[in-house]
């Protein structure tokens, strides 16, 4: 087979690979989700023999159910992984050891694994191995299918997408604060997809107040996989009445606050099942938002998305924490007496406002979805 050949055969099998990757987002947290492919043949004979993503929670790993389930015997086979197999005992056997032990003859990975815990020794396990090794393979698509365990290892906080849902003027609601619903039924539903594919999801104070949201993922076959919520409260304003108290018990909530927040308040929480965190306090008095987001990533999540309100909004970009915008717009006009998509965030000049390149846009109906990525 020509060198030509053999590059467009590994793109196919670890599109394959990816695809399988991206569908486990936001279950597998701490871990990364990963796909892995086994194929048996070369040229128009090659074809697959095993496929797995990493299980929910994260374990087992992806390389290890795809070489139980293979249909054919894996002994010098290829195996295409989107993340460098782990090296290290864990809480599962090392997924290299697992691919040594199969006699798999070729592994081509897409991305080595920037934890300090793998970091290059599953590919030097392999090689020494006597097993072929190739890397770098879809290595963009596979960086964004990890983008949130990445930034977790890299920069010690999650990912972080900011939702926004407005009229065509940027209004989040009318200036009563009715919000219900700017934008239609499909771009809602995409929204709760959006829910269904990361580990948490966070909104203000205010937001929590006036909305008394339950911050699920509300679509058929998805209701398992609502995230982790979040409520940013530094005063612990929520009611214990509200919904996200009342269901805490069934769905994990954290209360992100103050240290110097009322400790009798917190511990009715905690009484009701939620988990109440303290925040160090920034210059403004306020949550010190880049600790946060740390302390989110300690904990072990990937992925952020962050629905509102307009104070939240404008502290992440403030503080350059958003790395993905998600913005729904109606066609529809509320004015300047409107709320506004974001509160200030000082800016004196527009060369000195947050910057995002456009990387999608879908028409949802009457509705449109935009998503633009932070500009480094």
């Amino acid at each position: 087979m020509t060198l030509a050949a053999a590059s467009a055969q590994d793109g196919r099998f670890m599109a394959v690979a990816l695809t399988m990757a991206r569908r486990n987002t936001g279950r597998t947290g701490p871990n990364p989700s990963v796909g892995c492919v086994l194929t048996q043949g070369e040229g128009a004979d090659a074809r697959i023999i095993g496929r797995a993503v990493t299980a929910g929670g994260g374990r087992p790993h992806a390389e290890t159910l795809a070489i139980s389930g293979a249909v054919e015997p894996v002994a010098g086979s290829t195996a295409y992984v989107t993340l460098e197999p782990c090296a290290h005992h864990g809480k599962t056997p090392p997924c290299a050891e697992a691919l040594i032990d199969a006699q798999v003859a070729r592994v081509v990975v897409a991305i080595e694994d920037p934890n300090p815990k793998v970091a290059g020794q599953g590919i030097t396990a392999l090689k020494k191995a006597g097993i072929e090794v190739s890397v770098g393979v879809a290595a963009r698509e596979a960086r964004d299918a990890v983008a949130g365990f990445l930034s977790r290892i890299e920069r010690q906080r999650p990912h972080i997408t900011l939702k926004l849902a407005t009229s065509l003027d940027g209004r989040i609601a009318a200036h009563t604060g009715a919000s219900q619903w700017i934008t239609n039924d499909l771009a809602r539903r995409r929204a709760h997809m959006l829910r269904a594919s990361h580990d948490a999801i966070m909104v203000g104070s205010s937001t929590a107040l006036i909305d008394d949201p339950l911050l699920t993922c509300r679509i058929a076959g998805l209701e398992a996989h609502s995230p982790i919520r979040i409520v940013a409260d530094g005063r612990l304003r929520l009611p214990l009445t509200a919904k996200m108290v009342r269901s805490a018990t069934e769905i994990p909530t954290w209360l992100l606050t103050l240290g110097k927040a009322d400790p009798a308040r917190a511990q009715a929480f905690g009484d009701c099942g939620l988990e109440v965190l303290a925040v160090p306090e920034g210059d403004d008095h306020l949550m010190n938002m880049a600790q946060a987001m740390k302390m989110l990533g300690e904990r072990g999540v990937n992925t952020l998305l962050v629905e509102g309100g307009a104070h939240l909004a404008s502290s992440l970009l403030q503080n350059e924490l958003v790395d993905r915008l998600v913005w729904f717009r109606a066609p529809s006009i509320i004015g300047g007496d409107g709320r506004g998509a974001a509160a200030a965030i000082g800016v004196d000049h527009p060369d000195m406002a947050p910057k995002f390149h456009l990387s999608d846009v879908r028409r949802l109906g009457d509705n449109m979805m935009e998503v633009y990525e932070f500009e480094i």
